[in-house]
């Protein structure tokens, strides 16, 4: 059971990182407009053949509630399939097997998929995340275990989370801090291939990874994301509308997903991440192995993160990544080629919408338009996305028609 390989995403868009404070400040409807009509420009198709509609809610300015029909209406859009994603980091990755089995379901055509960039609240005294997102964390509110049992003892977010995670794989199977900060040098590598990255011309070394300041015990700040400004979308396309877009379909053969805990406090074990078992489904449903994989394309909050999706994922076996890190190039001209735009940790991590530029890459690849990063080989990839401090985490398996 699962994806039979029948859908396609067809069309892209992705507004270049920036600094949130030189980020234009458009209202999210008027981002999903944008983006929306960058995505049908790139695919070759227009407003009328969109019937599917996927959008993240979180923090959406113009709705609490009734999100998709908020929006259909703004586009002026009829659709028969609509849903709110709401996974963090995975969300992208989501959105599109959802769209996939919506599609080869029979209930839609095509389906926009979209996150628009965060943006301040009008009145933060107003925001009832804004407490939270001000600790760190993302749940404040009365009865929230977070709140009463992580929070008060300053267990707060992101970054106490990864470290807790790298601190126990550290002491179950070794740490070799010099390959971690290779993660981040041969992705910034790849992001000097890619003017669209954040750090575009910016090098980096090994060195400089580890002269950076240790924010939380054994991650420095060049080991940890830096938040953008900046939104994406892309359109999931049934197979006979798919083979007359303007791009290379890439198809949608395997997904995963799995949800775990919402704090890491709670984890039946730490080193062992909920990509282990969305990735196996992944692959099992796409008939491919790791080994089939071009690329790959892993969600890179925190170079941690990278090294346990590596391993749960397959490519290489638990307790094995630091050796793997050291003995593979990992640039676009490597012999395994890793988040080829860069990264979140070079290209620039967007909030929620920051889990499509792995998606967006991918897709690039495929078609082959990445232009000075083109990898020669570049037909399968496998994507993954991560929510919250490791708590959600999904796979695809993507190949070229």
């Amino acid at each position: 059971m699962g994806l039979r390989g029948q859908a396609a995403i067809v069309g892209c868009a992705q507004y270049k990182p920036e600094k949130y404070a030189t980020a234009p400040r458009m209202f999210h409807l008027e981002q999903i407009a944008e983006l929306a009509g960058q995505a049908l420009a790139d695919a070759g198709l227009g407003l009328h053949d969109l019937d599917g509609l996927a959008v993240n809610g979180a923090h959406f300015h113009e709705a609490s509630a009734f999100v998709p029909a908020v929006v259909a209406e703004y586009l002026g859009i009829r659709v028969s399939f609509a849903e709110v994603v709401d996974l963090g980091g995975t969300s992208a990755v989501a959105m599109a097997w959802r769209a996939a089995a919506a599609i080869e379901l029979g209930l839609c055509r095509a389906v926009l998929c979209v996150i628009p960039a965060r943006l301040p609240p009008p009145d933060p005294d107003a925001d009832p995340a804004a407490g939270a997102t001000g600790y760190g964390a993302h749940s404040d509110r009365y009865g929230a275990p977070e709140a009463e049992f992580d929070i008060p003892y300053g267990h707060l977010g992101q970054n106490t989370g990864y470290a807790m995670i790298a601190q126990q794989y550290a002491h179950r199977y070794g740490y070799d801090p010099a390959a971690m900060a290779k993660i981040v040098v041969d992705q910034r590598s790849n992001a000097l291939a890619n003017p669209e990255a954040l750090f575009h011309g910016q090098p980096l070394t090994v060195e400089d990874v580890l002269a950076s300041r240790m924010v939380a015990d054994p991650l420095h700040l060049l080991e940890i994301v830096m938040p953008v400004a900046g939104g994406a979308a892309f359109i999931v396309a049934s197979g006979d509308l798919a083979r007359n877009c303007r791009q290379r379909p890439v198809m949608v053969r395997g997904c995963g997903e799995q949800l775990d805990f919402k704090s890491p406090s709670y984890a039946r074990d730490m080193t062992v991440t909920p990509i282990a078992a969305a990735a196996r489904r992944a692959f099992a449903m796409s008939g491919l192995k790791p080994a089939d994989m071009h690329m790959a394309q892993i969600y890179d909050c925190y170079t941690i993160t990278v090294l346990l999706s590596l391993e749960d994922a397959g490519f290489c076996a638990k307790g094995e990544g630091m050796a793997f890190l050291r003995e593979h190039d990992l640039t676009w001209r490597g012999d395994f080629p890793l988040n080829t735009h860069g990264g979140q940790l070079s290209f620039g991590q967007s909030g929620a919408a920051g889990g499509m530029s792995q998606l967006l890459e991918a897709v690039t690849q495929i078609r082959g338009g990445a232009g000075a990063r083109q990898l020669r080989h570049h037909d399968n990839a496998f994507v993954s996305g991560t929510g919250g401090v490791m708590s959600e985490q999904g796979a695809l398996v993507l190949a070229g028609a």
